[in-house]
């Protein structure tokens, strides 16, 4: 039996792709991010869960081509109960577009936020070594570029209670021109400006972003070329170090920065 435990309420605790053609996407975030598989729950054909040195990092799932979604990467964030933060969400005039419904052993949601940032909301156990952290293959950050980070942090804040009385391994505070949340004094996502809903460039509109670590930005584009991606904007330098914005073969965009191993 795998070992399972509950994730801080109000934590990143998944990041899931839903492509159009799953063997596209593994074959592709091998080759770039040196993943392996392994069947998702209950062992669903359409679902797989990468893994990295032995580690699960993230969710694949496939949809139909013609269902007219964009390939995209989702955040998720752990709820104590998702019928009540779904709630929240709806109070705070956002979008529940999904759920709660059951997904393995647990209640998943997917909402937009009041700028209609996409993310999810996942109530049940989640694998103990799953983490935001700086190992190769893992997620490294979570960014939300969105127009008016202070308000986006009030929103999230009040769905999962990140200023609630006792939720003292939660810390959330405006640092570098961004809002930083940590937990367990550990920095998992920010919340910066940038997004506009009308920017031309979709990279630009309000959205939850994904970063992945890589032994070397400058490589990790290179492969992503090979691959068959595209290079969205070219390795630079930034305040938590070297990154690159990137998009796999079907349109999905992901960022990579250096890890620590």
């Amino acid at each position: 039996m795998p070992v399972t435990t509950r994730a801080t309420q109000g934590a990143p605790c998944w990041v899931s792709l839903m492509a159009h053609d799953l063997k596209t996407s593994q074959d592709f975030y091998a080759s770039v991010l040196g993943w392996h598989y392994k069947p998702g729950f209950q062992g669903q054909g359409h679902y797989s869960v990468a893994l990295a040195q032995g580690a699960p990092v993230a969710g694949l799932g496939a949809g139909g081509r013609g269902a007219g979604y964009p390939v995209s990467w989702t955040a998720y964030f752990a709820a104590d109960s998702a019928d009540l933060a779904a709630e929240r969400v709806r109070e705070r005039s956002a979008t529940v577009a999904v759920g709660p419904i059951e997904f393995g052993k647990g209640r998943v949601v997917v909402a937009a936020d009041p700028e209609d940032a996409v993310f999810g909301i996942w109530e049940g156990e989640v694998d103990p070594d799953w983490r935001v952290g700086r190992s190769s293959g893992a997620p490294a950050r979570l960014e939300l570029r969105t127009r008016d980070p202070f308000a986006s942090a009030l929103f999230y804040g009040g769905v999962f209670d990140w200023d609630a009385p006792g939720a003292e391994h939660i810390d959330v505070r405006y640092e570098n021109d961004r809002v930083v949340l940590r937990i367990a004094g550990h920095p998992v996502a920010d919340l910066r400006g940038g997004g506009e809903e009308a920017a031309p460039d979709p990279h630009m509109r309000p959205q939850w972003h994904v970063y992945f670590c890589v032994p070397d930005v400058g490589t990790a584009a290179l492969k992503v070329l090979d691959a068959g991606g595209t290079v969205v904007c070219p390795p630079c330098d930034s305040h938590f170090g070297p990154v690159a914005t990137l998009r796999d073969p079907e349109g999905g965009l992901f960022h990579v920065t250096q890890a620590d191993d």
